[in-house]
């Protein structure tokens, strides 16, 4: 299982390993380690002082440096503290702080999945596992996945595929347009939208008959659930010691996250193992697996469903929360017009200031901040407690989907009745419906649908899938992180060698 799924702790390929060193060496990549992205002061100081001058949006080696949550608002400088809204009261509705770490300051992307798609191909790179001279790099993804794994792929000068839903966002689409070096071949539209993952695991099993093509399965890549143990669990906590210098009596109580590949989640395994929060997975109404062994088909688009992630740590997970669509949808045009944000400052009181920092929000953000507000409310959290959740990207990759919500909704015509009908509904009026409190036997019926999908269907195996019931099994991952950094060392050290002959 270790080598299997991307955990390999040694070189595997040596005539792999040499090939890569030397693509490394000829476009001068030097490879950040895991505890640089969870620390960014200790990057080296030329390397900040060489990235001043390079554009966070280009597909520039320097970049793999800024894939981490401490980049300020223009992307290029980094932030003593990951940006980030707390969201007030009077648009919450609730005592408790919510707060939103920004995912729309990465590079390249506008969004915090290109820090899965790092996580996910450094160990194979450093273990000679993953040739770029070779391989194309195979992104499955329900949309800022692969743009992550095509946007690194671009920096290797390898080839990037991109495999995602024909229904995902136009954006989307324009952008991997872009950025593959042949469109045509190596962006995939499978079936349906979001919710259709398995059409998108059925495409790579044809492409894996071409041993050219190399998977990077976000569900199952265990260095997924590690990158953002390491890297987000730490950026928050950071946001969260930040509020405490301003009031000491403030409590973590829980971390939000809408369930996706179960990447992000693992931010929540970290929280509490160092400040003892309670972990909340989210999933969308219209699919909710989860909460009712349920399926079916939505659009907040980011968060997958109808399976459950090889890498998803359910047992330690203690709420299952389900939104609708409908909610994230109407709140997209709320917070994206202009009649919906002059009703949030004229007739709600909201600070502007608060209403313009609402764009940073995507659809699957907002999904994240009515999950958060059912939370509170289920809890009854005062004053002192805090809710950190993540905004996975911004408003950016989401105009064409407000174009489609306000003919779906309004019949293209959202006025300021219509604003406050949507306020009223879907944020005052936000419950602690669908909220369940995960019981052991929840926990256990949860984790058992995963056997259809990756026993059945993905032809894992039956003793590795039970093994990740043990709550050993996921803290013994753990000491993968400093075996890859070390990996990570001596390949920058062969590379610059390399370069100096």
């Amino acid at each position: 299982m270790m080598k299997e799924f991307g955990l390999a702790s040694e070189i595997i390929d040596r005539d792999v390993y040499s090939r890569t060193v030397q693509r490394f060496a000829e476009r001068s990549i030097t490879l950040p380690t895991f505890a640089q992205l969870a620390d960014p002061s200790t990057i080296p100081q030329d390397i900040l002082d060489r990235l001043e001058e390079v554009d966070p949006d280009a597909a520039h080696p320097l970049n793999l440096f800024r894939v981490h949550w401490f980049n300020d608002a223009d992307r290029r400088h980094q932030a003593k503290v990951p940006n980030h809204i707390v969201l007030p009261k009077s648009l919450t509705g609730v005592d408790a702080k919510i707060v939103l770490a920004l995912g729309n300051r990465f590079p390249m992307i506008d969004a915090h999945k290109v820090l899965a798609a790092y996580g996910c191909l450094a160990p194979r790179l450093v273990s000679g596992e993953f040739d770029p001279t070779a391989h194309r790099a195979v992104w499955p993804s329900t949309g800022n996945y692969c743009r992550g794994g095509v946007a690194i792929s671009r920096i290797m000068a390898c080839r990037g595929v991109a495999v995602l839903p024909a229904g995902m966002s136009a954006e989307r689409f324009e952008w991997l347009d872009k950025w593959c070096m042949v469109p045509a071949e190596d962006v995939i539209r499978t079936h349906g939208t979001e919710s259709n993952v398995k059409e998108i695991y059925d495409a790579c099993h044809e492409l894996e008959l071409d041993k050219k093509n190399f998977i990077f399965n976000q569900f199952s890549e265990f260095a997924n659930h590690l990158v953002h143990y390491a890297v987000t669990g730490a950026a928050l906590s950071a946001v969260y010691g930040h509020m405490l210098q301003s009031d000491p009596s403030l409590q973590l109580a829980a971390f939000v996250s809408a369930t996706g590949s179960a990447g992000t989640i693992a931010a929540g395994d970290y929280l509490k193992d160092h400040h003892g929060s309670l972990t909340v997975a989210v999933e969308a109404l219209e699919c909710p697996t989860m909460l009712y062994n349920g399926f079916g088909e939505h659009n907040i688009q980011g968060i997958g469903d109808k399976h459950l992630p090889l890498i998803h740590n359910i047992l330690d997970n203690d709420f299952a929360v389900a939104i609708s669509e409908a909610s994230t949808d109407q709140l997209f045009v709320l917070f994206n017009t202009e009649v919906g944000r002059n009703y949030l400052v004229e007739r709600r009181g909201i600070a502007r200031e608060t209403v313009d920092s609402l764009e940073d929000m995507g659809i699957s953000s907002i999904c994240n901040m009515l999950a958060a507000i059912k939370t509170a409310k289920y809890l009854g959290l005062g004053e002192d407690q805090v809710i950190v959740t993540v905004a996975t990207d911004g408003a950016a990759m989401y105009g064409s989907e407000r174009e489609k919500a306000l003919s779906s909704y309004f019949d293209n015509d959202f006025d300021v009745v219509n604003a406050g009908e949507v306020f009223g509904q879907h944020l005052a009026g936000a419950g602690a419906d669908h909220v369940m409190e995960l019981s052991h036997v929840d926990k256990n019926r949860i984790f058992n649908l995963g056997y259809f999908t990756w026993v059945e269907q993905q032809g894992i195996s039956y003793e590795s899938f039970i093994e990740r019931r043990k709550p050993e099994f996921w803290s013994a991952l753990h000491e993968f992180l400093p075996a890859w950094d070390t990996l990570i060392e001596q390949f920058n050290a062969d590379v610059a060698a390399a370069r100096s002959k």
